[in-house]
């Protein structure tokens, strides 16, 4: 056996022992200690819908303190409604201790006014959730109509139409854009004004930022998606380093129940977008977000198996490749 094949049987065998030990004594060191769950004062970007909602209502039941921001008024309203109805004990006054704010997570102006709200009402910051985004579903050339096939033999690729304008390249810029507006312009706009808050204001602060799979394991179909969050990833763990007073955290879930297409940036029309997906569930998937910030437990994949994805990627790339591409139908 090569010695090369003997690192990576041991790494394989030692790897869930460091893992286990790590999640051990992160856990002994509970968040809960410093900031009480009833004390604690939590921001939520992206908290109208999806994860981000059930995130909501995981920390009010237990009596935290809950802004939740999103783009819509009407979804932003009923969520702070659930959260007040569902909102059991907690300190300070309980007529702040729900808020419910419509902006854009991405608008310096409009975060910098919201930062002010908070260290009005609530004198700081503990817990920052970043779990807004968008999504993008097509390949990378379809978003303009080009249909790529294989000949009769399947030997050579055929594009139609055979080439593409400077328009379209531009639209497809464009697509990428809008993307980036809001998976990483986003979670930076959001980091730049809240870490000094936070570090200035909190016995333990945590930022936490909802990622995907899709951004340490590639996908057809995924690549803008992919590409963008996988941007937010790498800024979030670099700043980790620059900021080691914050416990930072990455979730990084497979499909989640819901409608995945609905905030496609790449969608070609209005029409048939309606398709909700089968997956991990989403109260699931936010009661592991915050026990990810209560032990401080860095990147958790889920489930939790799938943490192995990126390292076989690494070594078996073609055996991800496929499989990836059986998942999303592509067979190109």
């Amino acid at each position: 056996m090569s010695s090369a094949a003997v690192f990576i049987s041991t790494a394989f065998l030692v790897a869930p022992v460091f893992i286990f030990l790590h999640k051990f004594l992160r856990r002994r060191n509970s968040r809960s200690t410093l900031v009480h769950p009833d004390d604690e004062r939590v921001l939520i970007l992206g908290g109208s819908s999806g994860i981000g909602r059930a995130i909501a209502l995981k920390y009010v039941a237990r009596g935290a303190r809950v802004c939740v921001v999103g783009r819509a008024e009407p979804q932003v309203s009923a969520v702070v409604n659930e959260c007040k109805s569902a909102r059991v004990g907690g300190s300070g006054d309980y007529a702040d201790s729900v808020l419910g704010v419509t902006a854009d997570f991405a608008d310096a102006e409009e975060m910098i006014r919201l930062r002010d709200v908070l260290e009005d009402k609530w004198n700081g910051l503990d817990t920052l959730v970043v779990a807004a985004g968008v999504s993008a579903t097509l390949p990378l050339l379809s978003i303009v109509g080009i249909d790529v096939s294989r000949d009769m033999q399947g030997d050579r690729r055929i594009f139609t139409p055979a080439s593409i304008s400077a328009q379209n390249v531009t639209h497809v810029a464009g697509v990428a854009e809008k993307a980036l507006h809001s998976n990483y312009i986003g979670p930076l706009v959001s980091a730049v004004t809240y870490i000094p808050l936070m570090s200035r204001t909190s016995a333990a602060p945590a930022i936490q930022l909802i990622a995907s799979l899709g951004a340490v394991t590639p996908a057809p179909t995924r690549s803008i998606y992919g590409s963008t969050k996988a941007a937010a990833l790498m800024l979030y763990q670099a700043l980790s380093m620059e900021h080691p007073d914050i416990e930072f955290s990455y979730i990084l879930p497979a499909t989640v129940e819901g409608d995945f297409r609905a905030s496609a940036v790449d969608r070609l029309s209005d029409d048939g977008l309606s398709s909700p997906s089968k997956g991990l569930k989403r109260e699931y998937v936010a009661a592991r977000c915050v026990r990810a910030v209560d032990c401080a437990e860095g990147s958790v994949f889920i489930p939790g198996y799938t943490r192995l994805a990126p390292i076989l990627y690494w070594i078996f790339p073609r055996f991800i490749e496929g499989k990836a591409k059986r998942k999303y139908s592509f067979g190109h």
